[in-house]
């Protein structure tokens, strides 16, 4: 299993085409409660022999394999080893006049532990909701999108409530328009923990929610009380400048 192959030091191999460099997506990923790897590779071979080269392969071994996909913009390949209780992918797309491979390994016998309390928070309301966890030291981090029942104020007022309710701070607000629909982030932290969250219309009965939870050192090494800080006094400036823009109009 793979969680035993980590612990003996023998990680599990994603999938390779040869002469390829392939690029790690992360390490340990959690996918709505499953252990991923992912890697993704490009080749100027062209589609139909990257997914030959993968189909003989893994068929010459013995492992089912099955070959899905219109084969000439996009296809996937994928091998159950049932002994190991693994799942080896490739999904191959055509791209600027190459190819692009996106390798998967997939454990089918162990799933992940819940951690309650951790990770983007839970609304009322979700009609659909998926959770991508990276285990990467020292904290890893978690993704969750969902689509919302609500209009998109209402579905940010119900973010603003939960996270003040779990011991979040507003640390900071922004809203844009994006092909002319409203779009707002928002930044809140507690104590060695941060969530952005963007909300996004749909439309007016309907929300879509991307949240990041990072429960380590932000990725521009600040330690999380600095950027908490710096974060906070960003928006407390913001807020002044409004003020004062505001007064100064006539």
């Amino acid at each position: 299993m793979l969680l035993v192959a980590l612990s003996a030091g023998a990680e599990q191999e994603l999938p390779v085409y040869p002469g390829a460099v392939h690029t790690r997506i992360g390490n340990d990923l959690v996918i709505a409660g499953e252990y991923y790897r992912l890697a993704y590779f490009t080749t100027d071979d062209s589609l139909d022999k990257v997914v030959d080269y993968f189909a003989k392969h893994w068929r010459g071994l013995g492992y089912p394999t099955v070959v899905e996909g219109d084969l000439q913009d996009e296809a996937v390949v994928s091998a159950l080893y049932t002994r190991e209780g693994l799942q080896r992918g490739v999904v191959v797309r055509r791209y600027l006049g190459k190819t692009v491979g996106f390798c998967a390994l997939r454990d089918l016998w162990v799933r992940a532990p819940k951690k309650p309390g951790a990770g983007p928070v839970k609304l009322e309301g979700t009609l659909f909701s998926q959770d991508i966890t990276t285990r990467d030291d020292p904290g890893g981090s978690q993704h969750r999108s969902s689509l919302v029942q609500g209009s998109l104020n209402e579905v940010r007022q119900r973010v603003s409530d939960t996270m003040t309710q779990q011991g979040f701070s507003l640390v900071r607000e922004a809203g844009v328009k994006v092909a002319g629909e409203q779009r707002f982030t928002l930044e809140h932290a507690r104590k060695g923990e941060q969530v952005v969250t963007t909300l996004s219309h749909v439309d007016d009965e309907t929300t879509a929610v991307l949240q990041m939870w990072v429960g380590s050192d932000r990725p521009d090494a600040l330690p999380n009380g600095e950027a908490v800080r710096q974060s906070r006094a960003a928006y407390e400036r913001e807020q002044r400048a409004k003020k004062a823009a505001k007064e100064a109009a006539p």
